[in-house]
């Protein structure tokens, strides 16, 4: 067999375990997240998975070392990564019930996830190198050459698939189409090993490769009008019949924005941004600058337009499909809302190069269930309160699991080792409002500010000052060389799960 046949079959090989490892993270982020749990796991498995294929791909090459067996090997490696989009997402659904229903931590979940969806491919893909070597060697002499040159081609292969995977495919194809490219090449150098007959199998994958992703559809009582999987989510709007629209990333795991038309209103924990600051401005006096680090699709954004149209508002969002739906679908247009200001970055960067002061800072970054580690450091908020005018006030919308308050412990520890005061809003079952400055704030001073409040924030700002407490106590804090917060958060979802609460 010719050499460049060899080489062609192991750089292909190479780049779609790469590619297709960096692709199935990205197909279970929207389910499990992606941090380094997650990443571990997908690492973990595929390793194991390789060397398993490893050693079968040895023991099947001394028995039958040709062509044929290896190249029946890759097409079935083609038509595992050809299906395996089609049938992950509902799988994913199926396994986040399941394992929700007792309370298993994203931990276990992945690991599931990525054994079922990547351990056969993978296996499969790995019995290529030893394989190649087998067929590649023709005398003892030549040995360390040939196989130098095959690893050499295969870490090539593999450096492609990486960057084809997270700079090209998976941005502007999708997952589910970088999947099929990878079966597609796999199909084509396996059929050109096998012989014509074998050619309906990369005709059958060019086909599906061809398929539209997905239509508008109805979900429940309303429709997707808009739907992508943008560079770090599957995001998806859903309008109701009454108008209302919706913000869901991540299929379906949290709602992000929602917008009513002639509503400002929302009677969720967005409300608390309007009225929580003023537990720290007794003399009501409106905020003049607003920072949102995790904006959305812009609900807390929109809501100051309307209620403190003079309040300069910078929303920072890292995704920058977002921010496009946040003007056209969801209001935040500069004709209403002419002093509010998109941006898109990562929000603690973006501080950072940022020039300006703001009288309060809204974070609100947090991917269900996690928050990103650098948002939740004492370094972070160190950052925080170099950029707030004297006086000025941090809110941080905690995310956390029923009846569990470690997430918020920590958090507000850390946020009083930087500021002088720090109190807590529990607002929802599963969020709390942490708001800390160095200056005073009580209930106190919120309720003496209601009275010069617009008359649909008055009652959000009486049951907010009823609520307003100082923060729990406990916690460890938090710093960026030690910042556990994802095995924090599944400790906590065990502990939930022992303790027989939902």
């Amino acid at each position: 067999m010719p050499l460049r046949r060899i080489y062609a079959l192991t750089f292909v090989g190479g780049a779609a375990s790469l590619g297709g490892e960096i692709a199935a993270a990205r197909l279970m982020a929207p389910w499990f997240g992606d941090s380094t749990l997650i990443w571990a796991n997908t690492i973990g498995v595929v390793l194991v998975a390789l060397s398993i294929g490893y050693w079968l791909g040895g023991r099947i090459a001394d028995r039958d070392p040709s062509i044929r067996p290896l190249a029946l090997i890759i097409l079935a490696a083609a038509a595992v990564f050809a299906a395996l989009p089609f049938f992950a997402r509902p799988f994913l659904r199926v396994s986040v019930d399941a394992l929700s229903s007792v309370s298993a931590g994203a931990f276990v979940g992945s690991l599931i996830a990525v054994l079922v969806l990547l351990a056969v491919p993978m296996v499969l893909l790995g019995m290529i190198s030893p394989f190649v070597v087998k067929l590649a060697i023709r005398s003892v002499e030549e040995a360390g050459q040939i196989t130098g040159r095959l690893y050499a081609v295969s870490t090539l292969g593999s450096l492609a698939g990486t960057f084809l995977s997270s700079l090209l495919l998976i941005p502007f194809l999708g997952t589910r189409r970088t999947f099929l490219i990878y079966a597609l090449a796999l199909a084509v150098v396996a059929t050109a090993a096998l012989g014509r007959r074998f050619a309906p199998a990369p005709i059958v994958i060019a086909i599906l490769l061809a398929l539209p992703v997905g239509t508008v559809k109805a979900i429940g009582d309303g429709k997707v009008i808009w739907e992508k999987e943008t560079l770090y989510q599957y995001a998806v709007v859903i309008e109701d019949d009454d108008g209302e629209r919706r913000l869901e990333l991540n299929e379906g795991q949290a709602v992000h924005s929602v917008y009513t038309p002639g509503e400002w209103i929302t009677g969720n924990y967005w409300d608390e941004f309007l009225t929580l600051p003023f537990a720290a401005r007794p003399d009501g006096r409106p905020l003049r600058s607003v920072a949102i680090l995790g904006n959305a699709a812009g609900t807390v954004a929109r809501q100051y337009g309307h209620y403190f149209p003079r309040t300069r508002v910078d929303g920072v969002e890292i995704d920058g499909a977002l921010n496009g739906i946040a003007r056209s679908l969801f209001d935040l247009n500069e004709r209403d809302a002419p002093n509010v200001h998109l941006h898109t970055a990562d929000g603690r960067p973006w501080l950072r190069a940022s020039d300006r002061r703001f009288d309060a800072i809204f974070v609100d970054a947090y991917r269900q269930p996690y928050v990103p580690f650098h948002l939740a450091t004492r370094e972070f908020f160190e950052l925080v309160r170099a950029h707030l005018n004297p006086g000025g006030v941090v809110l941080v919308n905690i995310g956390h699991p029923e009846r569990s308050h470690a997430l918020e412990e920590v958090l507000t520890a850390t946020m009083a080792d930087v500021f002088g005061t720090v109190m807590r809003d529990p607002s929802q079952r599963v969020n709390t409002i942490a708001i800390a400055g160095d200056g005073p704030i009580s209930a106190e001073a919120l309720r003496k500010a209601i009275p010069d409040l617009h008359r649909d924030l008055q009652p959000i700002a009486e049951a907010t000052a009823a609520r307003l407490e100082p923060r729990l106590p406990g916690g460890k804090v938090y710093t960026d060389d030690v910042a556990p917060v994802e095995w924090l958060i599944d400790a906590s979802i065990v502990q939930v799960a022992a303790s027989g609460e939902r």
